[in-house]
């Protein structure tokens, strides 16, 4: 199991949120460049990064970072949030971003995501962000009529290849990742999936990687100090 862990970029620096709360923001780094390397030198091959500003109200407010960040670093880095048009796949992926995830987009614009799969392949992926069952969109401010099954269904038949689902209820809030979910998505579906959300103990990383999930997101976990970032790599592996 690959480890990715995770930037939340706000206003150009890493933050996190609460269970997707705007206003329950604690900013970690100012330069989020510092925690990326960071990351690469405890071992970490990949970066997991959502542009908080663009998930909510589109566009690419911190493309700037995001540039820095993939010129700064040698990560494999997959990137979502406010991802809805060819010309901002574009964009990221020639700044180098090696994948981008499309979240309210492959909800509100299905024909859009299924152009971006046919031409990019698997360099597109598709965000589950899930709360009570259904999906969210718009930076998690919106809750979709989308049950999960279905989503996971048309974006299978749809041929995209990785999907990463979020359990909005354990995001941030470090109380263990929901192993349920994530062990029945890995028996039904043949897209590789990345775990988000609640990543909070070693047990975690280890239970995980047990399922034989393609990856995990660390986030809260890493900056408080609950996982090192370089031992959970080593036990995913």
């Amino acid at each position: 199991m690959n480890i990715f862990p995770a930037i939340d970029l706000c206003g150009g620096q890493a933050v996190r949120l609460l269970r997707g709360d705007y206003a329950r923001m604690t900013v970690y780094d100012a330069d989020p460049l510092n925690t990326a390397l960071r990351f690469e030198e405890a071992g970490a091959k990949y970066l997991h990064m959502v542009d908080l500003e663009g998930a909510k109200t589109g566009g690419t407010p911190n493309s700037a970072v995001v540039r820095r960040i993939a010129r700064g670093t040698g990560l494999f880095i997959e990137l979502g949030g406010g991802i809805r048009s060819m010309d901002v796949i574009e964009e990221y992926l020639a700044m180098g971003v090696r994948r981008v995830i499309l979240g309210t987009a492959a909800i509100a614009d299905e024909a859009f995501t299924r152009r971006a799969v046919e031409k990019y392949g698997a360099a597109v992926a598709v965000s589950a962000d899930v709360k009570e069952g259904r999906i969210a969109i718009r930076g998690w401010t919106e809750q979709s009529a989308v049950a999960l099954d279905a989503f996971c269904e048309r974006f299978q038949r749809m041929g995209v290849q990785t999907m990463i689902c979020t359990d909005i209820a354990r995001d941030g809030a470090m109380q263990g990742t929901n192993r349920a979910l994530y062990r029945d998505l890995q028996a039904r579906y043949d897209m590789n999936i990345i775990a988000s959300g609640g990543v909070s103990s070693m047990e975690d990383v280890r239970a995980l990687a047990q399922l034989g999930l393609y990856g995990a997101i660390i986030g809260k976990a890493y900056y408080t100090g609950a996982i090192d970032l370089k031992q959970a790599i080593e036990v995913a592996r």
